[in-house]
């Protein structure tokens, strides 16, 4: 199984980030090979729609979990749409959320925001 997270630096040590769409990296676990990879977040610098590219990215990756804080709610469509679960994470360890989820203890999401839309302002 894939497990996806937001993540501030490209690194197992690093902390869960706490924005999805804009987070800098995703870092996708795979519980048979136990390996991770990290891919940079392209959609970060979107002027819009950073969460709606951000999901796609993650599904055109194989993510069958998502494990997050929070998600926006065009993102949250996106997800829902390719039947992602989505859980909460809680703290920003990166291993202690992956062991939660395989535990099942965590949470699902299910607090989804309206999104930070119109970055530009008005």
């Amino acid at each position: 199984m894939k497990i996806a997270l937001p993540v501030d630096e490209k690194s197992g040590n690093s902390t869960v980030c706490m924005s999805f769409g804009r987070t800098p990296y995703f870092m996708i676990y795979d519980t048979e090979t136990k390996e991770s990879i990290f891919l940079d977040n392209s959609a970060a610098a979107s002027q819009g729609g950073a969460g709606i590219k951000a999901a796609e990215a993650l599904i055109h990756e194989g993510m069958e979990v998502l494990l997050t804080p929070r998600c926006g709610e065009n993102a949250a469509v996106v997800i829902k749409a390719a039947k992602i679960p989505m859980y909460r994470t809680k703290g920003d360890s990166i291993q202690e959320n992956i062991d939660a989820f395989l535990k099942g203890t965590l949470p699902a999401l299910e607090e989804i925001h309206p999104g930070l839309h119109d970055h530009g302002g008005k």
